[in-house]
């Protein structure tokens, strides 16, 4: 049994195999629709853990990223919104703090390098 909540296009939104109140309609047997529907919910939800499972990797790429351009001295950390800045900086003592893998702060605090 599928339970099916379609938009004002009639476009499926959402389909269970358990009742809910947005359901709009109840189908006994998948028609070719349904199953294209969830296989693209398949590919919408391995994609979206695909990218949740990078995020943090691409956080350090970022973070990389930014102490080279500030090391080539292309940028300042003072050219970075103050709410950048002390995330950055944040990111950089925590570092510090579970080993100095690297030292991403200047003596005075004020550049990454």
């Amino acid at each position: 049994m599928f339970f099916i909540q379609r938009g004002n296009d009639g476009r499926i939104l959402r389909i269970e195999h358990t009742t809910y109140p947005e359901a709009t309609e109840q189908i006994t047997e998948a028609t070719p629709e349904i199953t294209e529907w969830l296989k693209a919910s398949v590919l919408r939800a391995s994609t979206l853990q695909l990218l949740q499972e990078t995020d943090s990797d691409m956080v350090r790429v970022l973070e990389d990223l930014i102490g080279v351009l500030i090391n080539r001295g292309i940028i300042s950390i003072t050219d970075l919104p103050q709410a950048a800045q002390s995330k950055l900086l944040n990111r950089a003592e925590a570092r510090r703090a579970l080993g100095g893998l690297e030292r991403l702060i200047d003596e005075d605090d004020e550049r990454l390098i």
